[in-house]
C-alpha cells in the first residue's frame, strides 16, 4: 500500500512506538511493539520535529531552515522516509 504524504497532514508517531537511544549498540532507534528501527541522524532528526500539532509542511520547512537545505529536496526526503513508516504502522497521517 502507498501512501501520499500531503503538506496539510498532521504525521503522528503511533502509541507504543518511540524513540530511544540503545546504550549498548551506541545508536538511537524507533521502539514498536516486537520491532526495532536504527536512525540515522536525518532519520532522527525528522521524527524529533513530530509532535503531533505541526503539519507535515510545516515540519520541513523547519527541517530546510535549521539545516540550510532547499525545502522541495527536504519534503521529497521526509515523505519518502515517513511514507515508509506509515507503511510499516509506526506513524500515521492525520
Amino acid at each position: 500500500m502507498s501512501v501520499t504524504l500531503q503538506d496539510s497532514d498532521c504525521p503522528v508517531i503511533l502509541r507504543g512506538v518511540r524513540t530511544h537511544f540503545d546504550r549498548v549498540r551506541n545508536v538511537w532507534v524507533l521502539l514498536a511493539p516486537e520491532r526495532v528501527l536504527k536512525l540515522d541522524d536525518i532519520g532522527r532528526a525528522i521524527l524529533d520535529e513530530i509532535d503531533g500539532t505541526r503539519s507535515f509542511g510545516e515540519i520541513t520547512a523547519i527541517l530546510a531552515e535549521k539545516y540550510d537545505a532547499p525545502p522541495e529536496r527536504i519534503s521529497e526526503d521526509a515523505r519518502t522516509y515517513l511514507s515508509g513508516l506509515i507503511a510499516r504502522r509506526m506513524v500515521e497521517a492525520r
